[in-house]
C-alpha cells in the first residue's frame, strides 16, 4: 500500500523480517528500497539486522542498530495445562485451525466460563472490539481463544499463553502446502504476547495443552533464530509490460511463468511465489482489459478460498471493462445490502466475505478512483457490517451450538479423533515433518469426512456456496427429467443402465 513516489522526513516499516515471506516479501523490499524518505525505522527480529545492512551498502546508505530488551520476563512452566477446567483469568489459547478455535471455545463455555475469539479472517474493528472485551477488568470475560493473528498489530493484556497445538499449516517457497512444527519466529512472536510491560501482568508464562508437546516447546524456544539470506521480490508492472512486447500474444499468467522461468537474481535475492497472482490472472484472463490494468486487479489481495470474492474480483473486472463505474448503489444491490445478523457458523464465514470484498473494493480505489469512486461510502457501510460481525462473535457459542445442531459442525467427533492422538504416538506425529500437497491441505480435515455427503464437504470447506448448490440441484433434476422423456419417447432402456428409483437427494 506505501507510495514509493511520496517524499517523506521519515517512514517506519514494522515487522522488517517479514522480508523473507515466500508469499508477501516482496511488499517489505518494496517499501525498503522504494520509500523516498530522508529516515527509515525498521522495527523487528534481530534476524534482519545482517541481510538490511547488506542490502543497504548496495544503496550506499548508513545504517544504525538498536537493539532493545524485554521489560518484563518471561518463563516456560514446567508442566503442561492438560485440562480446561485449569484455566485461569488471563489465559490465551492459541489454536492454528478455525475448526480448534470452535472446539475450544464451545468447550469453555460448557465450564460456564466466557471467552474471547481473535482470528485472522475477522475484521479489524471485530478483533479490536474482541481485545477490548478480553482487557477490560470489568467484563466477566477472562480467557481469550486465538490464532496467530494476536502476534502482530494487538495489544492483549495476556498473562498465560497455551500452544493448544505446536503444528501449523503453512506454505514453502516452491509454493506447496506443509504442516510442520512452528518456527523459532513464530513461538518467540506468540509467546512474547504473554506479560507485555503495557499490560497489567509484570510477569509472562507459556505452556502447552499437552504435556508430550512441553520439550519441544522448550526446544524451539531454545533454538537461536537462522538469520535471513534473502528478501523476496515480485516483477513490477513495467518488467512484464516490457517483457510483453516481445510476446504479445501471450496471457498474463503464461507471461509470468516464463519471466520467473529466465529470471535471474543473486544471493540476497529471490522470486516470490506467484502463485495467487497467476490465479487471478486466470480468472479474469477472458475480460478484455489492457496489461496495466489486468497487472493491478491481479495483484490485488484476495483470498482463493472464498468463492464469493473471487467471483467479486471477476464481477469487478467485468464492470471496469465495460467502462462502468462502481457506485455504491449498485455495490449495495450487489451484496444484497442490508444483511441479517447470522444464525450460525456460515452465515458467520459469509459475512466475512463479504467484508473482505468491501476491502477489495477499497483497494481498489486507491488504484482507480473513477471507477470506484464512492470509497468513503463503502468505508461506512463497512463499519455497519463490522457491527453485525461482532454480534456474531459476540454470541460465538451460540452459533457453533446451532451449527453442531444441524450438523454443520461435529466438534465432538473432531475432539475424538485429536484425543485419540495419545502418548507416543501424539509426540511423535507432532514432531514428524508432515509435507501435503495441493491447495487444500492447510485446512483442518473434515470430521467424518467419509461419512459426509461430497456436496456438505463442499460447502463446509467454503468450495460450494448454499446458493450454487441449489442452482446445481436444478440444473440437475432438469437434466433428469429430459433425459426421463427421452426414454419415455424411445421405449427403451440402453444395456446396463437401471431405472431410477427415486429423485436424489437434496444435498
Amino acid at each position: 500500500m506505501c507510495s514509493v513516489t511520496t517524499p517523506y522526513e521519515v517512514a517506519v516499516i514494522d515487522e522488517i523480517q517479514m522480508i523473507k515471506d515466500p508469499a508477501r516479501g516482496w511488499a517489505w523490499t518494496r517499501a525498503l528500497l522504494g520509500l523516498c524518505a530522508e529516515e527509515i525505522h525498521l522495527c523487528g527480529e534481530s534476524a534482519a539486522i545482517d541481510l538490511v545492512t547488506e542490502l543497504m551498502y548496495t544503496t550506499g546508505e548508513d545504517v544504525e542498530v538498536r537493539n532493545y530488551k524485554r521489560l518484563t520476563p518471561i518463563s516456560v512452566l514446567d508442566h503442561a495445562l492438560e485440562s480446561l477446567d485449569n484455566l485461569r483469568p488471563g489465559d490465551c489459547i492459541v489454536c492454528f485451525s478455525k475448526n480448534d478455535i470452535y472446539s475450544v471455545s464451545r468447550q469453555i463455555e460448557i465450564r460456564g466460563l466466557e471467552s474471547a475469539v481473535i482470528y485472522g479472517s475477522l475484521p479489524p474493528g471485530t478483533k479490536l472490539a474482541q481485545a477490548k472485551k478480553f482487557n477490560d477488568p470489568d467484563d466477566p470475560c477472562k480467557i481469550l481463544v486465538a490464532t496467530d493473528a494476536i502476534g502482530m498489530g494487538l495489544n492483549l493484556s495476556i498473562r498465560r499463553i497455551i500452544f493448544y497445538s505446536l503444528m501449523k499449516p503453512s506454505i514453502n517457497e516452491k509454493g506447496e502446502r506443509e504442516i510442520e512444527p512452528i518456527t523459532t519466529s513464530q513461538a518467540l512472536q506468540i509467546a512474547g504476547r504473554a506479560g507485555r510491560f503495557s499490560s497489567k501482568f509484570k510477569e509472562g508464562e507459556v505452556t502447552t495443552m499437552n504435556r508430550e508437546d512441553l520439550s519441544l516447546l522448550r526446544e524451539i524456544l531454545n533454538r537461536p533464530v537462522d538469520p535471513i539470506k534473502a528478501a523476496g521480490l515480485h516483477p513490477t508492472a513495467e518488467q512484464i509490460e516490457m517483457f510483453a512486447y516481445h510476446l504479445p500474444d501471450t496471457t498474463l499468467s503464461n507471461l509470468i511463468d516464463i519471466f520467473v522461468d529466465f529470471s535471474q537474481v543473486d544471493g540476497q535475492y529471490f522470486v516470490c511465489n506467484m502463485d495467487d497472482f497467476k490465479f487471478s490472472a486466470e480468472l479474469i484472463q477472458h475480460i478484455p482489459l489492457s496489461l496495466r490494468v489486468r497487472y493491478v486487479f491481479c495483484t490485488a489481495p484476495i483470498n482463493k478460498k472464498q468463492p464469493f470474492v473471487c467471483s467479486s474480483l471477476l464481477q469487478f473486472a467485468r464492470q471496469y471493462s465495460r467502462n462502468e463505474p462502481l457506485t455504491f448503489s449498485w455495490l449495495r444491490r450487489y451484496i444484497k445490502w442490508p444483511l441479517l445478523p447470522p444464525k450460525n457458523i456460515k452465515d458467520l464465514m459469509d459475512l466475512e466475505a463479504v467484508h473482505d470484498v468491501l476491502d477489495l473494493y477499497l483497494w481498489l480505489s486507491y488504484r482507480f478512483i473513477d471507477m470506484f469512486p464512492d470509497a468513503s461510502l463503502v468505508r461506512d457501510l463497512q463499519k455497519q457490517l463490522d457491527d453485525v460481525i461482532q454480534d456474531g462473535v459476540h454470541n460465538i457459542t451460540k452459533l457453533i451450538k446451532i451449527s453442531e445442531t444441524y450438523k454443520l459442525l461435529n466438534l465432538e467427533s473432531l475432539s475424538e479423533s485429536q484425543s485419540r492422538l495419545s502418548g507416543t504416538s501424539k509426540s511423535q506425529a507432532r514432531r514428524n515433518r508432515s509435507k501435503v500437497l495441493g491447495s487444500k491441505a492447510a485446512e483442518p480435515l473434515a470430521p467424518d469426512a467419509g461419512e459426509k455427503s461430497l456436496a456438505s464437504r463442499l460447502v463446509q470447506q467454503g468450495l460450494l456456496t448454499a446458493d450454487m448448490l441449489k442452482q446445481l440441484e436444478k440444473e440437475w433434476m432438469t437434466q433428469q427429467t429430459e433425459h426421463g422423456k427421452e426414454r419415455t419417447e424411445s421405449g427403451t432402456y440402453a444395456k446396463g443402465t437401471r431405472r431410477k428409483k427415486k429423485e436424489p437427494d437434496s444435498d
